[in-house]
Formats: structure tokens, sequence, C-alpha cells
């Protein structure tokens, strides 16, 4: 009954090696992603750590009971199963050897593991046999021996899918299987897959395959199928795979149906539903530029000769972080997948702007994004992020526009529309009333301090000083927590006695007297009193708004308005601040200090 296993899985080998004989005999057409599968670790790409590491075990001899292999989708983990498979069971046509990476030439049960037919080598897909009833199948057929290989190798394919009581089966299996037995797993979902098994297993994470070797091994196969293929062609379909080679080989395989033995760039971005990548930088640039209008009329063209909206803008952030790239790692304008546009003038991006203005625009691109891909119309939403991008581009960063206002305010020239200081002694400064000048004012001259005098230290008197200071050194943090947390008791010349309330952030009394001493320039302790205190300020204010909505609530108008509008509520209740009238300042004679003599009569009457 045991053998029932090993004998299905054995006739299904034999009849998928009968079905490609004759798949081979009638002239069926292998896709490219199956003909050159790699067979060797030599022809396995972007995969070179792993190499390493199994070329060292198997050749000290470390060689694991199990290995898991995990990655994206068409990064090679079931062609990589298999070569390891044929690794291990390596035999040269004369005979003996032992398990090896270097396979020069096939062995005698090479070409079976390679086609999925070995009696030896049996691959299960744990999707559909995910059941503890599989698992102990395999759990009974691993007591007998191979038929003619060195080692009877199972090979589980998405074993994430296994459930908890299959996972839980194969443990004990796993951690202690006969000799003759090797576990070769796959999966995508490395995260689903148990501690307990993966502690088990040798764990190799296979890594996207990067865009200049893709486009390297595709150049190849175009020259092996006998296609003609722009070095443009090979980069789009190398940068649309995303890292997947069998994504890579079936996008080729679409592109030769489409362009025969000749395949064109704009062809493939027509086929691929792709942006020009010249207009894509086109667009760029005039975004870069602040000129809207021709941003709009470049994503115009993009947009009727079939581009997505969300690829553009896609585009539009991968153009950024490749610019970023270059500006950060030069190097990196080396890659194989590049076009020479993207090259040439990424680069000279990379020298005109700044890594602020790249954040900044990646940024807004990668939010607008989403946008984009949720909107019911994507054109005018991808255009709205286009109007947000050129208006920004003359905007200075946050440090910048602080660095200007600080500049300014150091002293640097002063606007034109400011008011004239003409008159007034050296290292003076004007004073101007509320509002701006006002018609009929004089500007008052008053000496500035000299740079010598310091600043006095601030007076704490009461909470509402210490409140104040907090607000006037811009740690706004800390003033809100002495808004919500602080309960104050009582202040002296450098004493202040609080209570916190129970949410009180720990060691805050600490915190405080530190700051205290910063600000201050003399030591301050800050004591925990016993007793209660008086209210926050956050419940002082509390407590005052709604004595206002109380006050509000009980005149005549307000409550016509709640009866006129039943479930009526009042939200806020705001003060009106009076604006106030312009002073105008006499004029006094700089001389003499004195207020000037009032005109005659003849004068007035004049």
């Amino acid at each position: 009954m045991n053998e029932a296993p090993k004998n299905v899985a054995s006739g299904a080998r034999a009849r998928a090696g009968a079905a490609a004989d004759a798949a081979s005999l009638t002239g069926a057409y292998r896709v490219l992603a199956r003909k050159y599968r790699p067979a060797s670790f030599d022809d396995l790409i972007g995969q070179d750590a792993m190499v390493r590491t199994l070329r060292n075990a198997f050749g000290s001899g470390r060689i694991a009971q199990a290995y898991m292999l995990s990655g994206v989708r068409g990064v090679g983990k079931t062609t990589t199963a298999r070569i390891l498979a044929r690794a291990l069971n390596y035999e040269p046509p004369e005979g003996g050897g032992a398990p090896t990476l270097d396979m020069p030439v096939l062995g005698r049960h090479c070409e079976a593991i390679i086609e999925s037919r070995h009696i030896d080598v049996l691959e299960m897909d744990a999707a559909s046999h995910n059941s503890v009833d599989d698992i102990r199948q395999i759990n009974d057929a691993i007591r007998y021996t191979p038929v003619s290989a060195r080692y009877k190798i199972y090979i589980l394919d998405e074993v994430h899918m296994l459930s908890t009581a299959a996972f839980n089966a194969l443990l004990k299996t796993l951690e202690e299987p006969p000799p003759h037995v090797k576990f070769i797993f796959a999966t995508t979902e490395i995260r689903k897959v148990p501690v307990t098994v993966l502690s088990r297993c040798q764990r190799f994470d296979l890594r996207r395959v990067e865009g200049d070797l893709i486009a390297q091994r595709l150049a190849e196969i175009c020259e092996k199928e006998g296609v003609k293929a722009e070095s443009e062609v090979l980069g789009i379909v190398a940068r649309a795979a995303e890292g997947s080679v069998r994504d890579a080989l079936s996008l080729l395989d679409q592109a030769i149906a489409h362009g025969q033995s000749d395949l064109r760039a704009d062809e493939v971005r027509a086929q691929l539903g792709l942006a020009d990548r010249a207009r894509i930088i086109d667009l760029f640039e005039a975004l870069m530029k602040g000129d809207i209008a021709t941003a709009l009329g470049d994503f115009r063209e993009l947009y009727d000769t079939g581009a997505d909206p969300v690829v553009i803008v896609s585009d539009l952030a991968e153009f950024t972080h490749l610019v970023t790239r270059f500006k950060l790692v030069p190097s990196s304008t080396e890659d194989r997948s590049l076009v020479e546009s993207e090259r040439n003038r990424g680069r000279d991006f990379a020298e005109k702007l700044s890594l602020r203005v790249l954040s900044r625009t990646w940024q807004m691109l990668s939010k607008g994004l989403s946008e984009v891909q949720s909107s019911e119309k994507s054109s005018q939403a991808a255009e709205m992020i286009l109007v947000r991008l050129a208006y920004a581009a003359d905007l200075p960063t946050p440090d910048e526009a602080l660095r200007t206002l600080r500049d300014e305010a150091g002293g640097g020239a002063a606007p034109s529309s400011a008011p004239s200081n003409a008159g007034a002694p050296a290292g003076a400064r004007m004073v101007v009333n509320a509002g701006g000048a006002q018609a009929g004012s004089v500007p008052r001259p008053v000496a500035a301090p000299r740079a010598s005098e310091a600043a006095p230290a601030p007076r704490l008197e009461t909470f509402a000083d210490v409140v104040a200071l907090a607000n006037d050194k811009r740690d706004i943090q800390l003033k809100l927590a002495l808004e919500k947390f602080v309960r104050p008791v009582r202040i002296q010349d450098g004493r202040l006695e609080i209570a916190l309330t129970e949410d009180a952030p720990v060691g805050f009394a600490n915190s405080l007297s530190v700051r205290l001493h910063e600000w201050t320039g003399k030591r301050w302790v800050v004591v925990l009193a016993p007793q209660q205190g008086g209210q926050t300020v956050e419940e002082q204010r509390k407590g005052e708004e709604a004595m206002r909505k109380e006050d509000a609530l009980a005149h005549p108008l307000v409550q016509a308005a709640m009866k006129n509008f039943p479930g009526a509520e009042i939200v806020a209740v705001r003060q009106r601040v009076a604006t106030p009238e312009p002073v105008v300042q006499p004029e006094f004679d700089q001389a003499s200090d004195m207020p000037p003599d009032p005109p005659d009569e003849d004068e007035r009457l004049n």
C-alpha cells in the first residue's frame, strides 16, 4: 500500500515525459521561458551569493537535509530546485562521482531531472496537495531507498499553502529524515511558513535580477533566435519585468510575435501600453522649469498615443528616483538597461537639481500616484498633480525659506516697498505702527541695541510666564505638556512647586528643571507638591469655553436660532477682536526732542 503514491507519481512523470517527447515530434512551439530555462548553476543569473554558498557547502561536504528557496515570481525558485536536485544526484556518464555544482556534461540522471520525469525526484504542488494525507504519503514513502539515483528528493512548490496540520505532520520527518532523502521547498510567501519549519531548513532568499543582467540575457536569446532588437527595446522589457526573468522572457515572446524578427521601441511601447521614455524626460524637464503649459501639452500627447496616466506618473517617479541615484551614486549610470537619453539627460539633471528638490518631487509623485489610481477620471487627476509639481518648482524648500528669512532679519537688504529711513542716525531701526505705515504717520528712529549687550534673563513670576517662555523658545512639546499635565501650586525665585496629572510622562519634572536652567541661566528646582494644586491650563481653557457657550446660549438671538434649527449645537464661541485705529505719531524735532510750535493763524488759513 505504501508503494502506491510512488507508483502514481512515477506514472505521472512518465506521462509528462511522453507528452514532452510528443510535443517535440509534432513541432509544438515552446515558449522562451521554458526553452531557455537554466539547466546548471552556470546559466543561473543574478543569484551569485546563493551559488557561492552552495559551492562551498558541496565542496566541504556540508550538505543540508532541507533547503528553503524564497523570492518573488520568476526569479528561478523552481528552476534552482531542479538544478540543485541535479547537482545532488549528479553522476558522470562513466559512473561514480559525488554531489557537485560543476556539471560540464549531462550525467546519467540529468536529462530526466531537468524534464521533471525522474522517478527519484518527486515534484509536488503544495497548493493542490496541502492536506495531512498528502504529507502522510511522503512520510510513508521516504523509508524506501532511491531506485537509481543517489538521493530521493522531494520538491514542494508553494510550500506556504500547506495547512497547519500538514506542517506539523512534516516537522519530525524534516528534522530527522533518512540519509538518502533531501527536501527542497519553494515559496513566494516566506512569512506564511512556520518558524519551526524554517529552523529546520537552509534558507536562500533569491533576489530580484538586476535590469542590466536581464537585458544582457535577452540580447543573447535574441541572437540565438535570429531576432533583431534595438537596445532600447531590451531595456524597456527588462524594466517592465521588475526583476523577474520569466516575465521578461514572456514579454519578449509577445514582442517577437508582434514585430516578427524586427523589434522596434515604439511598437513595443504601444504593445505594452508604456510611455515614450524620451517624452517622459521632456515632461520632467518642463515640470522642473515650472512650465505648466508645456507640461500639460506633453502629457496630452502621451495620453493621446495610448499611455495610461498611472503609467505616466509612475514613470515620472521612476525617473526622479533614477536622477537621485545618479546624484548619490554616479557609477549607476553604467546600468545597461538604461537608454542613452536616460543616461545623458539624467546625469545633467543630477548636476543641476538639489537633493531636496528631488526628494520633494518624489514625495509629491508617490502620493499623487495613489490619487490617480483611485480616481474615476485618472487623466484629470494626473494633470492636477503636474500642476502642483510645476507650481512647486519655483518655491524654495523649507530650509531655504528659513535661511532667507534669517538673512533678511540679520540685516539684509530691505524690500523696495519698505519705508525709507533716510535721515535717521546710523544704527537706528524703524518702528512702524501696527497695520503698516499709514498716511501721515512718520516712523520714529530708535537706537538699536549694541551687540555686546546681552539680553536680560526672563523673569518668571507666574506659571503663565513659564508657559509663555516655552512658547517663545518654540518648544511646542513642552508648552503642550505644561498646559495639559501640570497643576501649579507655588512659584518663587528659582523654585517651582507643581502637581502632575496621572497621565503625565515619567521624568517630566527633571526635564522641566533642565529647560528652565538653559533658558534663564539660573538653577531652578522643580518640586512635586503633595497637594492637588490648581487647574491645568487646558482645564481652565475648557472651563472658560464652557462659560462662553452658556453665555451665548442665553442670548435671545442664539435661542431663536436653536429653536428654528432643531438639533443644532454651539461648537465654539469666538470673540471679535476690534481693529485698532492707526495712531498718528506727532513729528518731533530730533535736535531738541520737543514737539514743534503750533502753526500760527495765517498758516492755518493757508
